[in-house]
């Protein structure tokens, strides 16, 4: 048996709105994608950004930080509440996985640098993201393979890593698809796509926020089921199968 921390990155107006849309909160959502790698777990869920303080982190095995929606970049004042949660379980030692805005809260604490990334938006998938040399050693991506393509929404990206990250991969839109830190005490991991979104739910919600052509994100809504949408979206099929595409989660679920 596993005991998960999920730090909720979106506050509670975000997720009054998500729960309305989606019947799920972001944390919520989280969890479900990494009960879907394991059953034995264990999953408590804190909102920082609610004023939320973290539990007694005794006990448990891992911590995840979820992705969000809110307008502030993870370098802005603004994010400090995040960052404390983060900060605590760093000091604390705890194995910490992140997502999109959980990686680059991740940079900014470790001492990189965030932006909004000059290439605009990622939306709907991230394409071609090629592993690095030390990606294909690492055990975050085993299983990944150069040109995969992943659900993920994003406007900012990680410009510069902190001393001492190890990048493990990479693509057109932004340099840092996903990295490593592991020294002094502290061992994250991080995306900066979503594993956990499932197609529909990622095809569905770019299509409602009217952010891709509309037959664009009807095919990602349809890419784990029919071959011929992965095609027209320039995917490889399997790699929109729900096995591959939580390889990320199940892999730092596997390391604890």
């Amino acid at each position: 048996m596993l005991k998960i921390l999920i730090v909720d990155s979106d506050p509670g107006d975000a997720n009054t709105r998500n729960q309305a849309e989606v019947g799920h909160t972001t944390g919520e959502g989280y969890a479900d994608a990494l009960k879907a790698c394991r059953s034995d777990l264990t999953i408590d869920i804190v909102s920082p950004y609610d004023g939320e303080d973290l539990p007694d982190l005794t006990g448990f095995d891992g911590a995840v930080f979820t992705g969000s929606g809110v307008a502030w970049c993870t370098d802005a004042p603004e994010a400090k509440p995040l960052a404390a949660a983060m900060q605590r379980c760093f000091a604390a030692g705890l194995p910490t996985l992140g997502s999109c805005n959980g990686m680059q809260l991740a940079a900014t604490v470790l001492g990189g640098r965030n932006h909004a990334s000059p290439n605009g938006r990622e939306d709907g998938l991230a394409r071609d993201i090629q592993l690095t040399a030390p990606g294909r050693r690492h055990p975050l991506l085993a299983g990944r393979q150069d040109g995969y393509a992943v659900p993920c929404v994003h406007r900012d990206e990680v410009a510069q890593l902190p001393d001492g990250a190890v990048l493990l991969a990479t693509n057109a839109h932004s340099d840092v698809q996903a990295f490593a830190y592991e020294q002094n005490g502290i061992r994250f991991w991080g995306v900066q796509y979503h594993p956990e979104y499932t197609l529909p739910f990622i095809g569905g919600r770019v299509r409602a926020w009217d952010r891709l052509p509309d037959q664009e994100a009807r095919d990602i809504e349809i890419a784990d089921t029919d071959p011929e949408a992965a095609k027209r979206l320039g995917v490889r099929y399997e790699d929109m199968q729900s096995d591959m595409r939580l390889t990320e989660l199940r892999n730092w679920l596997s390391s604890l």
